[in-house]
């Protein structure tokens, strides 16, 4: 087994080495070092699982075929578990291709409205309701950390957070799943404004990327490269929010990456949320040059940054969505606007578990 799959037992190895960590008195009171550690050992525990069960069928094989030829019952446990062997292990070699290093991170999720007009900013809200509903069927929490709207109830653009409640595997974190929704979703319908009952077409843009934690020691930024300016929040249609100055325009000198963030209630705190988002600006920045120079595509983040891919069709007169990327069509629009979004993702999710598959066979 060792010698057939020595990165599982190397992985095995660590999964033990940060749970005798964990158990550590100075580590168990550090909630910054369990969080780190505790990430990384839900990704260990994918493989760990995996291992044990393969070695586990695999033992149990061997001994009922060392006994079959004393009892007919073992001839036929060897046969049942010879059966289950192929599955067990093809599940072990796809645990030890190497995930995004980011799947167990937390989600900041930028909505903008495209060409269109109002009705495209109508078509923007529906998107942050349907993301905001489907993170609620996921038990994930969300933060609108800035947004400006328009009078008729539609979102010029949007920054919420979307958040994991406590440590996850990585396959059940949020970046694992809103990775895929970066690029240009368009909608096809009769737009409230239009009073000759004409189909439009118009879109909005997501852009989406990991949080990166307060004290990340991938990312560290400077006090020196920021350019920091305090302006008056304004609300939909340009009113004041308040009569303070309180929100706050943070640029990264360095990079030319502008945060604005004004729905916290103080500068002090607008200045914090605004700081993360920088960072975690930086840090999807960062992993796309690596993902870049390596020629490695298992980044899906390298594409989901691009706002100006196509990813999916939105139908309203047939109730049709498609996905572009992967050709998934359904015709459940109004379940899937509501937050029914899993299958869609589903169908991104399995296909860039292929494509990391066929990779892997290539080396």
């Amino acid at each position: 087994m060792a010698e057939e799959f020595p990165a599982a037992k190397t992985a095995v190895d660590e999964y033990h080495k940060i749970e005798q960590e964990m158990s550590q008195p100075e580590v168990a009171s550090n909630p910054e070092k369990m969080r780190k550690l505790g990430r990384r050992h839900a990704e260990l525990s994918v493989i760990v699982s995996a291992y044990q069960r393969y070695k586990t069928l695999n033992d149990d094989y061997e001994a009922a075929k060392e006994m079959a030829s004393e009892d007919p019952d073992f001839a036929d446990e060897a046969k049942r578990l010879e059966s289950e062997l192929p599955e067990a292990r093809e599940k072990l070699r796809t645990a030890l291709i190497p995930r995004d290093p980011d799947d167990a991170r937390d989600t900041i999720m930028e909505i903008k409205a495209g060409a269109g007009g109002e009705e495209a900013a109508l078509f923007a809200g529906d998107l942050l309701r349907m993301y905001t509903r489907y993170a609620e069927r996921r038990g994930w929490s969300c933060e609108i950390q800035s947004q400006n709207g328009t009078e008729l109830g539609g979102v010029k653009d949007v920054q919420i957070a979307i958040r994991a409640k406590g440590t996850v595997a990585p396959a059940d974190g949020v970046w694992a799943s809103l990775k895929y929704e970066g690029g240009v979703h368009r909608v096809q319908r009769i737009p409230v404004t239009e009073s000759q009952g004409r189909i439009q077409t118009s879109a909005a843009g997501v852009i989406v990327f990991p949080e990166a934690d307060d004290d990340d020691d991938e990312i560290e930024v400077d006090p020196k490269d920021l350019k920091i300016d305090i302006f008056m929040s304004s609300g939909p249609g340009g009113q004041s929010v308040n009569t303070t100055y309180s929100a706050v325009r943070m640029t990264h000198i360095p990079t030319g990456i502008v945060v604005s963030m004004q729905d916290e209630k103080s500068q002090i705190q607008n200045r914090a949320a605004a700081l993360r988002v920088l960072k975690s600006r930086l840090l999807a920045m960062k992993h796309e040059q690596e993902a870049a120079e390596a020629a490695d595509m298992r980044h899906s983040q390298v594409r989901s940054l691009d706002r100006s891919e196509r990813i999916r069709t939105y139908n309203f007169p047939e109730n049709r969505i498609v996905d572009h990327r992967t050709n998934y069509k359904a015709y459940n629009l109004d379940q899937v606007l509501d937050g029914d979004l899993q299958a869609v993702i589903d169908s991104d999710i399995q296909a860039d578990e292929a494509a990391r598959l066929a990779q892997a066979d290539k080396q």
